[in-house]
């Protein structure tokens, strides 16, 4: 590696690390400024906050890990240009697309780092952080699926159970509208419904109100039908109404067999959770194409300096995260392959990275 490598690779790195530590404690003061009143009324203990506000820094870097690396980037190679030193790079005989590469060593680090923390290290950090807020800060329970909740059981890929309940109150631990359904080679043999559910934590047992049980025989069915009854299933309300953002808390392998179970229960909201799992690979990608976009926009020296640089940079990183957001949001609520729209945001902004670095090159 020439030295010219090792400068502008020492750069990228501590202007990087350098803009994390400067925009963390910020993000850390704004959100003390908003939840110290409750924190303090509800005496929480200081160790659980300094855990939190751990938590928060990994999670809080991880969300805008996008932003901080294109303003880094931008800021350094802008400071590069208007001292002249990018000329000087390129007058010596070097290439664009050589003084491009020192650059690239700095994605690849970058990426690896960000592609170990969302597969490690995040979603500890996620599960603490989101865990603290809705049993400290928001007065109510975890955000849980509890309307419509659908499940298919499936071994071998016959259907062995249907469970359905119109809505689930996991405060209270009861659901409305129930029915269970169990086959045999794909064949109903039993049918079960009841008006309301009630689980109990003690006896992991589920109480039934206006039970009525079918089971279907070859000529006959057999009919039963109660005001209550106690009936012990193979699931638990956590397995049901699992919270939103459970998928956030798990690492690679906890997600890929969550995700694969909940496929083989017929999950209607596994996209939520696919969008996670694509999530992890996507953004350590888009430190290449933000690397290469932030090179090309701020390697010219404008008449406006630094500011105009930042300016573009800043409009083109908040373009980036609000493509990232909505069709991670259209793939979370409508038709949409999660993995079309978790990767669209990429193949745009890959393209215009190509198109800035051609003309960065001339």
């Amino acid at each position: 590696m020439k030295i010219i490598d090792k400068y502008i690779l020492k750069r990228y790195l501590v202007t990087f690390s350098v803009m994390l530590i400067m925009f963390i404690p910020i993000g850390i003061t704004i959100d003390v400024s908003e939840k110290v009143n409750k924190m303090i009324e509800k005496k929480i203990p200081l160790k659980d906050i300094l855990i939190y506000y751990g938590d928060f820094t990994i999670y809080f870097a991880n969300l805008l890990f996008p932003i901080f690396l294109f303003l880094s980037i931008i800021w350094f190679t802008s400071k590069l240009a208007n001292n002249t030193e990018i000329i000087a790079i390129l007058s010596s005989g070097i290439s664009f697309g050589r003084f491009l590469r020192p650059f690239m060593y700095g994605a690849v680090i970058v990426s690896i780092f960000a592609l170990l923390m969302g597969f490690f290290f995040v979603p500890k950090a996620s599960k603490g952080f989101n865990d603290f807020r809705y049993q400290n800060l928001k007065g109510n329970s975890q955000t849980r699926e509890t309307s419509d909740i659908f499940r298919q059981i499936k071994k071998e890929g016959k259907l062995e159970e249907n469970i359905y309940v119109s809505n689930y109150n996991y405060l209270s631990q009861t659901g409305f509208s129930f029915t269970y359904e169990k086959f045999n080679d794909n064949r109903l043999v039993e049918k079960v419904t009841a008006h309301r559910i009630r689980y109990d934590e003690k006896t992991k047992k589920y109480t039934l109100f206006g039970y009525n049980k079918r089971l279907v025989g070859e000529r006959n069915d057999q009919i039963e039908s109660l005001d209550k009854k106690e009936v012990a299933y193979n699931f638990e309300p956590d397995d049901l109404t699992p919270v939103i953002y459970v998928a956030e808390t798990m690492t690679i392998g906890e997600l890929n067999a969550f995700i694969n179970k909940e496929r083989a229960r017929g999950n209607g909201n596994i996209n939520i959770y696919l969008v996670v799992f694509y999530k992890k690979f996507s953004l350590p990608i888009s430190a290449f194409i933000l690397t290469i976009i932030a090179v090309s926009v701020s390697s010219m020296k404008r008449r406006g300096g630094m500011g105009i640089n930042l300016a573009i940079g800043i409009v083109i990183a908040f373009t980036f995260i609000f493509f990232d957001k909505v069709f991670g949001t259209l793939a979370e609520k409508s038709s949409i392959p999660p993995f079309i729209a978790v990767w669209f945001p990429n193949l745009v902004f890959g393209i215009l990275a190509v198109y800035l670095l051609r003309n960065a090159k001339r």
